[in-house]
């Protein structure tokens, strides 16, 4: 990453979902971490790579958090 290049972490994580209308997970132990990313260009390939993998369960989540705005409400 170059000096210009601010990091802006994220953090990809999924599991299956009780309802498909919600953001309640079925089992906590299952929930996968996926990873954390320098950028969301980055974080958003991981997610899309995991939700194309598991489209035949429509309970199957991920998600991305944007850490950097947690980390720094200000800066956000």
């Amino acid at each position: 990453m170059g000096q210009d290049s601010k990091q802006l972490l994220h953090l990809v994580f999924g599991g299956e979902l009780e309802r498909l209308d919600g953001t309640e997970f079925r089992d906590l132990s299952r929930v996968e971490m996926v990873g954390v990313f320098p950028n969301y260009a980055a974080a958003h390939a991981a997610w899309k790579g995991k939700a194309q993998a598991t489209v035949d369960n429509a309970h199957m989540r991920y998600f991305i958090v944007h850490l950097h705005r947690l980390l720094d409400p200000a800066a956000a």
